[in-house]
């Protein structure tokens, strides 16, 4: 029978068991190596707000602090919600990674086209 992927869609190889972890979406459990892992870095408090608390803030230059999780999703809720996309059978075999975003810094112009 005809493999569709090189991993079997796990990254196991060679261990046994794998522990399970909760899919945010549907609350599934989803083995920890085949769930997709998304890294998310919020801020605590939303952009609207965020200027009223530094002018009313004491400290100058205080940083607000960031939320920082890990998501894992399983692969039909990721499908559905949109984190990943469906790719055809010559596209699966590409195993680079997307290419990233890259914000522009504070202080720099963007850059023209």
């Amino acid at each position: 029978m005809a493999k569709k992927r090189r991993n079997s869609g796990r990254a196991k190889h060679g261990r046994g068991h794998v522990r399970r972890v909760r899919c945010e979406a549907s609350g599934v459990l989803v083995p920890k190596d085949k769930a997709i892992k998304r890294f998310i870095v919020r801020n605590i408090v939303d952009a609207s707000a965020i200027r009223d608390i530094q002018d009313s803030s004491v400290h100058d230059g205080y940083v607000l602090p960031k939320i920082y999780r890990k998501v894992y999703y399983s692969v039909s809720a990721a499908i559905h919600s949109k984190v990943v996309r469906v790719r055809s059978a010559k596209d699966r075999r590409n195993r680079a990674p997307p290419p990233r975003f890259n914000r522009p810094r504070e202080g720099e112009k963007p850059k023209a086209a």
